[in-house]
């Protein structure tokens, strides 16, 4: 039988705290968990939550003195940080929320069914860290993508590739593009060995490869490309990167 959810409750507002745990009562049977703390602000929430072990924090953002963004960036630097879900009156917010790892973003007043659907991403991300590949500790799990004021959380591990152009990234999974405000840079030393760089522009994750092959232009030149699983696109390779087609196939690129 799977433990319950350890939930811990920040918000500045008594009576948004008490309506919390309403909702919250609601959803025990959907998804069952134990309060194991509440505090009114941000210093008081990070001195309790390095004592709490809690799985999941459910922060308000607008505080005094400290701000729930501020109080998420400091959780990152716990050895075990708890998967973060915003709750808030303000829509203004959800780029800097997904900045700092959150895994959703809940608009006041809360909904049953969003704070069950958001719970039981925080079980999966709890149930997931131990067995993640490829993806340093602290990773995020999910791009944040904003489109048309919708904020949309991408599952890195549905990601094929990222290519910088101009000033965002097209990330591409099997279904869509989406466009994303990133850095390639941070995203591969962040992720470690789930993507490889093809080319300055680009990198591919690993699972997607499935060989190269040579192509020639119709002046006669001929370069590397990367082919893709289940996509047709063929995406050049570099001079500067050709090593990975040397070192696809190895023991470490199997399977």
């Amino acid at each position: 039988m799977q433990k319950p959810l350890r939930l811990f409750l920040v918000d500045d507002e008594i009576p948004a705290l008490n309506r919390l745990r309403d909702v919250l009562a609601d959803c025990a049977a959907a998804c069952p968990h134990e309060v194991v703390g509440t505090a009114a602000n941000g210093m008081t929430a990070l001195a309790q939550l390095a004592e709490a072990h809690a799985d999941v924090v459910i922060l308000d953002i607008q505080m005094p003195q400290m701000s729930g963004i501020e109080v998420a960036r400091k959780l990152l630097d716990f050895s075990q940080p708890p998967v973060v879900i915003f709750a808030t009156a303000f829509e203004d917010y959800g780029v800097a929320a997904f900045d700092v790892r959150a895994v959703d973003y809940l608009l006041k007043p809360i909904r049953q069914d969003r704070l069950i659907a958001a719970l039981h991403r925080a079980e999966e991300m709890r149930l997931a860290r131990p067995a993640q590949s490829g993806q340093m500790v602290g990773a995020r799990t999910h791009f944040s993508v904003t489109e048309r004021g919708r904020v949309h959380l991408i599952p890195v591990q549905d990601a094929v590739y990222l290519k910088a152009e101009q000033k965002y990234i097209t990330l591409r999974t099997l279904a869509r593009e989406y466009l994303l405000e990133d850095s390639l840079t941070r995203i591969e030393e962040e992720f470690g060995a789930r993507f490889v760089r093809i080319h300055r522009n680009c990198l591919v994750a690993c699972d997607a490869l499935v060989g190269f092959e040579r192509e020639v232009q119709s002046g006669g030149d001929a370069h590397w490309v990367a082919l893709l699983r289940d996509l047709p696109e063929r995406l050049p390779v570099s001079r500067r990167q050709q090593h990975v087609i040397k070192d696809f196939g190895k023991p470490e690129h199997d399977g």
